[in-house]
């Protein structure tokens, strides 16, 4: 039975080099308890106070939800040509750093206790990206032009809602001029993981970030290694049914049932993955509105080589199309 939700904000990380500090939004069930830990990244422009169906769910449910406010969210209103802009998406991992540095300070706001052996990541979009560098997800450097490895183990297991695939030809040349960090790599992104996609997310195609279509959005999935489970949702686009606040004029795709699906099968699998139980998830059944698929990359016995066993719960629904109306920023 969901509780009632006790949130405090803004509470300020002092933040140097980032030139103001970091503003962080904690939730938790108004009880209290010793709580497992999901940090969540918002899409590009968002902020803090984003994305409250996916927080108000997870922290009604038994979960401490810790969102902040990146750099290039709307409230900040950075001005154009600001030199932090081409490092933004820096600073946002650093951002999701800082609060794992800071669970201490953070813990003490709020009712109950974090259970720092239970933590995660999840985001949207851009904060899918942002979250997947702690996950293992390793970024082109558009400056240093290596590889970035921000992966984190205090950090235990991931949830990437509608995040871009990987870059270089997939791009164009619009995105590779203006955003370059849409270059990562999924080899060594290998913590556990549930990757939510729309099969009618036409967005990043739409806006020219990319040639590929809504199938960009599985290659978290397809090219990671290790535990990872896929959930397509048909029909569903960017904002998956209006998972990006109430009301929200971004939602092209207003669902209900689908934002519910979501909504129980994420919190489902994050107590499977950190441990906490695993009936919930087992018996997770996205018909008639999607697909779920897993895998997990195994040891051979014969010569120390990898293979990976997939499995697939399937489901039929409608694929309706809907015209997206979303500026590209919020990718």
């Amino acid at each position: 039975m969901s509780a009632q939700v006790v949130s405090v904000k803004p509470v300020l990380l002092e933040s140097p080099g980032r030139g103001i500090d970091l503003q962080v939004k904690v939730s938790v069930p108004a009880g209290g308890g010793h709580l497992p830990v999901v940090v969540l990244s918002h899409g590009s422009g968002s902020s803090l106070d984003g994305y409250g169906p996916l927080a108000d769910y997870w922290a009604a449910n038994g979960f401490a939800v810790i969102q902040p406010t990146h750099l290039d969210s709307r409230t900040l209103a950075l001005p154009k040509g600001d030199p932090r802009t081409p490092h933004i998406w820096r600073f946002r991992v650093e951002d999701l750093k800082r609060i794992l540095d800071n669970l201490d300070l953070l813990e003490a706001v709020v009712p109950g206790s974090f259970d720092r052996g239970r933590i995660a990541v999840a985001g949207h979009s851009f904060g899918g990206q942002t979250a997947g560098n702690l996950l293992g997800l390793r970024v082109l450097d558009p400056v240093t032009k290596r590889h970035a490895d921000f992966s984190d183990d205090r950090v235990k297991a991931g949830v990437l809602l509608a995040t871009a695939g990987e870059g270089g030809a997939n791009l164009t040349p619009f995105a590779a001029e203006h955003m370059p960090y849409l270059n990562p790599s999924f080899a060594h992104m290998s913590t556990p993981t549930l990757v939510v996609v729309g099969d009618q997310d036409e967005i990043p195609r739409k806006y020219e970030l990319t040639v590929r279509g809504p199938d960009w959005m599985a290659e978290p999935y397809h090219l990671s290694p290790g535990r990872k489970s896929l959930l397509t949702l048909f029909g569903a686009e960017h904002s998956l049914g209006g998972i990006t606040g109430y009301d929200v004029r971004e939602t092209t795709d207003e669902n209900p049932e689908r934002v519910a699906l979501i909504q129980h099968l994420t919190w489902a699998y994050l107590r499977h993955a950190l441990g906490i139980e695993s009936t919930d998830w087992a018996n997770v059944d996205p018909t008639p509105i999607g697909r779920l698929e897993s895998k997990k990359t195994e040891e051979s016995r014969e010569g120390g080589e990898t293979k990976e066993t997939k499995g697939s719960r399937e489901t039929k629904g409608s694929r309706e199309g809907e015209e997206s109306r979303r500026d590209w920023a919020r990718i």
